[in-house]
């Protein structure tokens, strides 16, 4: 296969910082000046300063959370997906208390997997990043995900920060250059120590191969002279860092393997490969025979979005580092949480709050493989069952601790059973009736005292609206949004139990308009809160909901999901029609 990485190969990925008789990087902005000592010093990360740093974070800093940058190299799948999904749910829910918040999303285009893509297609790496990324965006915009930035590896600015962090981490020694020898994962784009590689049988060839253990995949073993990270000299401050943080990696079982693999298999970090096995990535400064390890590349992206390294004193919190959680599959928690910690340790920098895994989507138990043909693709998903269904599915019925099974009747299952049997049904049943008015029911309880006692089949469902934000907050604050959303769903059964047991129909052919208009009253309410609640996960069916309801765009937020807190509402906005078609969950075209 001929080689894409000629002349334009170079030009793309020259070091585009100016050198000056080799005494110094001078940034982007910088170039044709003779500023870039001056660079150094005004963004210089002493002691002194990050001291200042860290305790200007705690003070207005916009909540931000962040999806992996996801590899080129292939399709988006489904796992692609969920990572937004999370990320996404988190931020909305900042939005949704009043918290300003931050979302980046992206792709990871440099490394071995992309170049080796790139050939098999017979295309200039760079397109085929300008390809596949566009597809990752359209999935972002298409599943509804709210990211405020989409970066690219590729991107200049990012190319800048990678090259200032590594002058960084060069001047302050914690980089030497040595010859490496060991098992490298292309599939992976890491090295693995021999404790972590064994023999196996392919089932497909019978041959056998060296294999990650901890992956699967093939390695194969390299010696070659490149450039290390002295991360062995992080160990101490690692483990420490991680007894002081004991939230840092969730869930805690995925928490516990990252501190036994410091404690027994941290080596120094190969964080370059030769530019002649490796073209495609960003050239180490001063040295263009060696190109930057994608991962240490991939993990800058983080602070390439909040303004590194143009962050005056203090300042860094502005556009939200640290970031307050890095959402990533269960495959790259030791990138995330070992890696990157140790990395930003060299340099002073605050480190992430939080890293956020989770599992896979498997199909039947089975690991989705396009070998196999088991790929869900997301794009037809989304077209099939529709966006705030799939997201609804995702969250619903994925843990974070566990892999996940995907399969078209459990999407069925929960659409039938959740969102038409349940939300849906329940809306339809207190709106759709010409026996009450539900405006009616709002302003007679509204204007009511309530101090007289409930009846019991009332109360219970008082003291369920009035603890469910509670229950919802907990969770969420636990980074748990699974069940945070079925808290929000217990709601919904219950109160579909609370108008069957109440049975208004009943009280108005007995002419209690009063308990009419009581019963009614609170299954509005518990329609409101659930739809106020659902907004970061539904966001389109949950905003119809409330207009179905006649909640004012202004009383939606967190502030309003309390019981009696909206007495305007009551009058639909939007025609509430007639029939299953025109339900908010109509029936599904296709169930197979």
């Amino acid at each position: 296969m001929r080689s894409h990485l000629g002349v334009l190969g170079r030009r793309l990925l020259a070091p585009r910082a100016v050198q000056t008789a080799r005494n110094g990087w001078i940034c982007q902005s910088c170039r044709g000046s003779s500023g870039g000592h001056k660079l150094h010093k005004l963004f210089s990360t002493t002691g002194t300063t990050s001291a200042a740093l860290r305790e200007a974070v705690a003070v207005g800093k916009p909540y931000y959370v962040t999806t992996p940058i996801f590899y080129v190299n292939a399709s988006p799948h489904v796992g692609h997906l969920y990572s937004m999904l999370i990320a996404d749910v988190l931020k909305r829910w900042q939005v949704l208390k009043g918290r300003p918040a931050i979302l980046s999303t992206g792709t990871d285009e440099h490394g071995m997997k992309v170049q080796s893509a790139a050939e098999l297609q017979d295309v200039h790496p760079k397109a085929l990043c300008d390809t596949n990324s566009e597809t990752f965006r359209d999935l972002a915009k298409k599943a509804n995900i709210a990211n405020d930035f989409f970066i690219r590896t590729t991107d200049p600015e990012h190319r800048d920060a990678v090259e200032y962090f590594w002058e960084r981490l060069r001047e302050s020694g914690h980089i030497y250059e040595t010859k490496h020898e060991g098992w490298y994962c292309v599939s992976d784009e890491t090295y693995y120590p021999d404790t972590m590689v064994e023999k196996r049988l392919s089932p497909l060839t019978g041959k056998v191969f060296m294999a990650s253990i901890e992956t699967g995949n093939a390695v194969e073993w390299t010696e070659e002279r490149n450039y290390h990270f002295r991360l062995t000299a992080f160990r101490d401050r690692l483990l420490q860092f991680y007894a002081d943080h004991p939230n840092f990696v969730t869930p805690s079982n995925r928490f516990a393997e990252v501190i036994r693999w410091v404690q027994n298999n941290l080596e120094d970090l190969s964080i370059s490969r030769p530019a002649s096995r490796l073209e495609w990535g960003i050239r180490v400064p001063d040295d263009p025979s060696q190109t930057i390890y994608v991962w240490v590349d991939a993990l800058i992206n983080y602070i390439t979005v909040a303004g590194y390294p143009v962050w005056a004193p203090g300042s860094e919190h502005e556009k939200g580092w640290p970031a307050d959680v890095h959402v990533v599959g269960k495959d790259i928690v030791r990138f995330h949480s070992i890696y990157w910690p140790a990395l930003l340790m060299a340099l002073d920098l605050p480190l992430p709050k939080c890293v956020l895994s989770h599992g896979h989507w498997l199909m039947s138990q089975q690991k989705m493989s396009k070998s196999v043909g088991n790929v869900v693709n997301p794009f037809f998903a989304l077209d099939r069952w529709g966006v705030d269904t799939m997201r609804y599915f995702l969250i619903y019925n994925a843990a974070m601790s566990d892999d996940a099974d995907y399969d078209n009747t459990f999407i069925v299952d929960r659409y039938k059973k959740g969102l038409q049997g349940g939300l849906g049904n329940l809306l339809n049943r207190i709106t759709r009736p010409k026996t009450w008015n539900v405006r009616e029911a709002v302003v007679s309880m509204c204007g009511k005292h309530r101090d007289h006692p409930l009846p019991t089949v009332v109360e219970n469902q008082r003291e369920s609206l009035a603890s469910i934000v509670g229950k919802v907050e907990v969770h969420m604050e636990e980074l748990d949004p699974r069940n945070a959303l079925k808290r929000i769903m217990d709601l919904v059964f219950d109160t579909n139990k609370f108008v069957s047991d109440a049975a208004p129909w009943d009280r108005a052919k007995e002419g209690d308009t009063a308990a009419v208009q009581q019963i009614v009253y609170y299954a509005a309410e518990s329609l409101r809160l659930a739809g106020i609640l659902l907004q970061p996960f539904m966001p389109e069916k949950s905003g119809q909901l409330l207009d179905r309801l006649g909640v004012s765009q202004d009383r939606r937020t967190l502030r309003f999901a309390e019981l009696h807190a909206d007495d305007s509402y009551g009058t639909s906005t939007v025609p509430l029609g007639e029939g299953a078609q025109s339900s908010l969950f109509p029936p599904l075209p296709v169930e197979d």
